[in-house]
């Protein structure tokens, strides 16, 4: 049996969001944009409407973001007309390193 200490959990955190932090550095600002929308609707998935009305443009226009998105890895589609995250909590990081109502301009 394996046993995980307080030490190695802050590691795999920091780690992780290095990561998440390295990955996002290689967005365009809109999609960057397109994950804080979905972030501003929880956890996910959503559907591909409400995250273009939370950037108040048209579904169809952000189809070639959310595809380049989900060909970085960033997302998925659990279904059709569904987006969500590929790593839990991303919502919650989203929302800490952009905060504000800054992101919708």
């Amino acid at each position: 049996m394996m046993t995980v200490n307080a030490d190695d959990l802050t590691g795999l955190l920091i780690e992780w969001a290095q990561g998440d932090k390295a990955a996002l550095d290689r967005l365009t600002p809109l999609e960057k944009r397109y994950l804080r929308a979905m972030a501003e609707l929880g956890p996910g998935p959503h559907r591909s409407g409400d995250i273009s009305d939370q950037l108040n443009r048209e579904v169809t226009s952000l189809g070639p973001t959310r595809s380049q998105l989900i060909a970085k890895g960033m997302i998925w589609s659990p279904s059709h007309g569904d987006t969500a995250f590929t790593a839990p909590l991303f919502d919650e990081f989203m929302r800490r390193i952009m905060p504000g109502n800054d992101w919708k301009q």
